[in-house]
């Protein structure tokens, strides 16, 4: 019988190595969808600049999210109470959010003298 001194490791490798890619690829596609809002359309918005500090999305059923986390209005607004007035806001707001809540979540942030705000939108007709 012959003996085993040595193992052949390169098929492992190979192997290690397409599951890799196979993670890498699907990992961009999950960062993505966080929440499921449907962004309204602005053909003749602009992109906005630099990485936002904030982030404020409201569904369909105007629960208030900060950062992709739920929050009620009373508990945002305890959370915006400290900031600095120049602190960037991103508000995305779904298309089927009755507007009185979007009114609301935007009375709450100029109450607060945040006015660096920017609402998020998909581009194209």
């Amino acid at each position: 019988m012959k003996r085993f001194d040595t193992i052949n490791v390169l098929p492992f490798i190979d192997i290690m190595l397409v599951l890799l890619a196979i993670v890498l690829t699907t990992a961009t596609f999950i960062a993505q969808g966080d929440l499921p809002i449907t962004l309204p359309t602005a053909p003749h918005a602009t992109p906005a600049q630099g990485s936002p500090a904030l982030t404020l999305s409201i569904n369909p059923a105007g629960a208030l999210f900060l950062n992709n986390q739920p929050i009620t209005r009373d508990a945002l607004d305890a959370q915006l109470a400290p900031l600095p007035p120049s602190t960037p806001v991103v508000l995305q707001v779904d298309k089927d959010t009755p507007f009185g809540d979007f009114v609301a979540v935007v009375d709450l942030l100029k109450a607060r003298h945040l006015d660096q705000l920017s609402i998020r939108t998909l581009s194209g007709s």
